[in-house]
């Protein structure tokens, strides 16, 4: 009886022992973490701001633990570097960042969102002045707004407790006052910095004010500083789509593609009918637009003043005889478009600078459109003329001696008879000669339907009469 009493006891025990085992080494078993790793290494911009968000939506598919930011750059648009903050700042997942040598300007911003901050020994952050194109410091309103995101972005860690003189004391945890000081030199702080200099911190300056969580010279050593140790790290990497907007968002492919679009129109406008060259350069124009509207840089208008500008050259050449208004504005409509697809549409606008950016983009276009006019002329000259391709055009001169004549001349006969005018001629319209209807032009004035008229000339195929 007592051994049958014991194995029930021992059942009944059984579980709570297996619930102890399990909590007692619940913390000494850790499951290994996924640390998702994404690079910035290059100017803070459209196409990182692009890869950001791809690469924190895949971090979230994977459950990551931990995002990781390897950083090297000096800067970029400012527009770019607050949306990327702000997606740091709104992460459910923590961001660290390994600051590899350059944190400067949008990069000390984007790094001071980050939950921690690991640097490599030499690197820096700060210098986050806004400036223009030509390096100058922008008005102080656009200085005023950074400081004011600088600041709240030191703030959006929160204070800390710190002992000081044997007192506790909340503090932030990121002195914001240190962050505005990255951007107006006319900032003093004791100790750190004096009037006249914006803040740019080494590593060990930084660790001593609070900017970074400890120096490292890898990403493994970074993990290892925030004790994290048992982890699986996966990388971000750019895809062929990306790596291909990457490439035809580069200036001198943008003049390349502007090239292949002036030319293909003006061998377009050399040959009969539609082919080869207006597919080239449609080709042009959507591998030129589909890059910069997918990075936020085209709009939709932008590309609408180039369609425009298309539509009122085919006009020009089809159907009004010269070339005048309607061309020139076509021509114009082209340029605007190109040129505006380029330019940053930036909500701020400093002194100039929109401008500078816009006559760059200009200068592009110009040089390009030039550039492919002179060398569609040539290759045309040469391909035309050459054996192998001199079928492409009409090599023979048909002389009107031999009979050749570009317009029907039974018309020319009709000069000085006589016949009723079919319709009204405003100053153009339709007459009946001998039972036949032709088209013609009033000399003077209008002619009412049912007039007789006598036909004056004809001039260019074209005849012309006047009300008897």
């Amino acid at each position: 009886m007592n051994r049958v009493l014991k194995n029930i006891k021992c059942y009944i025990l059984l579980p709570f022992f297996i619930m102890y085992v399990n909590i007692a080494f619940a913390d000494t078993i850790e499951q290994k973490k996924i640390v998702y790793q994404f690079d910035i290494l290059q100017e803070i911009g459209p196409p990182a701001w692009r890869q950001t968000k791809k690469a924190f939506d895949e971090a979230n598919k994977l459950k990551s633990n931990v995002i990781i930011i390897h950083l090297n750059t000096y800067g970029g648009l400012v527009d770019a570097a607050d949306s990327i903050r702000t997606k740091f700042i709104n992460s459910k997942i923590p961001v660290y960042v390994f600051i590899d040598n350059n944190a400067a300007s949008a990069g000390a911003l984007i790094s001071i969102a980050c939950d921690k901050i690991f640097m490599r020994s030499g690197a820096n952050i700060g210098a986050a002045t806004v400036v223009t194109e030509d390096g100058k410091a922008a008005p102080d309103k656009y200085q005023a707004y950074m400081r004011a995101i600088m600041r709240a972005t030191a703030q959006s860690h929160g204070k800390i407790n710190t002992i000081i003189n044997n007192d506790t004391v909340l503090k932030w945890r990121r002195d914001p006052q240190i962050a505005e000081a990255m951007v107006d030199e006319s900032i003093y702080i004791p100790g750190i910095i004096d009037t006249g200099k914006v803040i740019t911190f080494t590593a060990d300056e930084a660790i001593k004010y609070g900017y970074c969580d400890g120096k490292a010279e890898t990403i493994n050593e970074a993990l290892k500083e925030a004790n994290i140790t048992n982890y699986e790290l996966v990388e971000y990497k750019p895809s062929i789509t990306e790596n291909i907007i990457d490439f035809l968002i580069n200036p001198i492919v943008h003049g390349i593609l502007i090239m292949l679009i002036v030319g293909g129109i003006y061998f377009e406008m050399q040959s009969p009918g539609i082919g080869f060259p207006l597919a080239a350069a449609i080709f042009g124009a959507v591998l030129f637009f589909a890059p910069l509207y997918l990075e936020g840089l085209a709009e939709n208008w932008e590309i609408l003043i180039f369609v425009v500008g298309i539509i009122l050259l085919i006009i020009e050449i089809f159907a009004i005889p010269g070339f005048g208004v309607t061309g020139i504005l076509g021509i114009a409509c082209i340029i605007i478009g190109l040129t505006l697809s380029m330019v940053n549409n930036v909500v701020f606008s400093y002194n100039g600078n929109g401008l500078q950016e816009f006559v760059k983009s200009l200068m592009i276009v110009v040089i390009s459109s030039v550039a492919a006019f002179f060398i569609s002329i040539y290759l045309s000259k040469k391909l035309f003329t050459s054996s192998r391709f001199s079928k492409l055009s009409l090599q023979t001169i048909q002389n009107t001696s031999e009979g050749y004549i570009g317009v029907e001349m039974e018309p020319a006969s009709l000069v000085g008879l006589k016949g009723i005018a079919a319709t009204i001629l405003r100053p153009s319209g339709k007459v009946l000669i001998n039972n036949e209807y032709y088209d013609a032009v009033a000399i003077s004035g209008y002619i009412d339907k049912d007039s007789e008229i006598i036909v004056v000339k004809y001039v260019t195929g074209q005849l012309y009469v006047r009300k008897l």
